[in-house]
């Protein structure tokens, strides 16, 4: 830490550098000089360098504190008060309006030691006294508390200062997937065939061999040469429910042994029969 008297030095100067390969030689308000006039002239206030900043009267308060190991909870406040005064007026011949803050809080501490000088009077209920130090010092450890949770936050890790959010561009493919059919959407496909399947059945008692495999067959015929069929074309109402029930044991056999497809757009819209694609058919 830089000692008070040098907080507020001036440098009236310009800042001198190295030229190399054409850059500027010094900066005046901002602005790069490359070369230096001969009849140059600088005004004193138009270039300061301040080896110590504070964000307020608190700061400044307890920065003196913090610096010279004083005890928070009894101040000295002779030579605190004392140390921040010399830095007022150092400040009050650069910045009047900044100095202004800080005065409000000189006369204060000015305020409390004179309440000390001053007996103590006590209390109605005989109770002791209030240090007059003691507002002072709440202020001091709450902005403490509140500067050092601000640190804490500052080091935490910001999007666009410490770190980039990453970005992967990846190519759509050129072929539709559709999404998979759920079994719901499936269960209520069937359950709305089973009721039209019984709207229409006849009482005819009557036994029939059905074989799964024989049904396979006929499904894949049905969808040979066709690109998509919809789900109920694949049944045949009028032969009765237990057609139906075998011929959908046999689709989705073959969807398990991943010879059919079924699909769907989109939810609640109808759903479509395929036969699935192998690798020699695509090349």
């Amino acid at each position: 830490m830089a000692e008070l008297p040098a907080l507020a030095d001036a440098v009236t100067e310009p800042v001198l550098v190295e030229t190399i390969d054409g850059v500027a030689v010094a900066r005046l308000y901002g602005e790069p000089l490359f070369a230096m006039p001969q009849d140059l002239y600088i005004p004193p206030d138009a270039l300061e360098v301040f080896l110590e900043a504070f964000e307020g009267p608190l700061d400044l308060l307890l920065y003196l504190i913090r610096r010279q190991n004083f005890n928070i909870l009894d101040i000295p406040l002779a030579d605190v008060t004392r140390q921040y005064l010399s830095y007022v007026d150092q400040i009050r011949k650069h910045n009047l309006e900044l100095a202004s803050e800080y005065l409000l809080m000189a006369a204060m501490l000015i305020e409390i030691k004179s309440r000390m000088l001053l007996p103590p009077k006590k209390s109605e209920d005989g109770a002791e006294p209030e240090d007059p130090r003691a507002e002072l010092v709440r202020r001091l450890l709450e902005y403490e508390r509140i500067k050092l949770a601000a640190a804490k936050l500052d080091q935490v890790p910001v999007l666009g200062r410490d770190f980039l959010r990453a970005q992967v561009f990846v190519e759509q493919s050129l072929t539709p997937r559709f999404p998979d059919v759920a079994a719901d959407d499936l269960r209520a496909a069937w359950a709305e065939l089973i009721k039209r399947a019984k709207l229409v059945q006849h009482h005819k008692i009557s036994r029939e061999q059905l074989s799964v495999r024989e049904h396979m067959s006929i499904v894949l015929r049905r969808l040979q040469g066709r690109r998509f069929v919809e789900f109920e074309e694949l049944f045949d109402v009028s032969r009765g429910q237990q057609v139906l029930v075998v011929t959908f044991i046999a689709m989705l056999e073959l969807a398990r042994e991943r010879l059919l497809e079924i699909t769907q757009a989109e939810a609640f819209a109808p759903i479509y029969v395929r036969l699935a694609y192998s690798p020699t058919e695509i090349n």
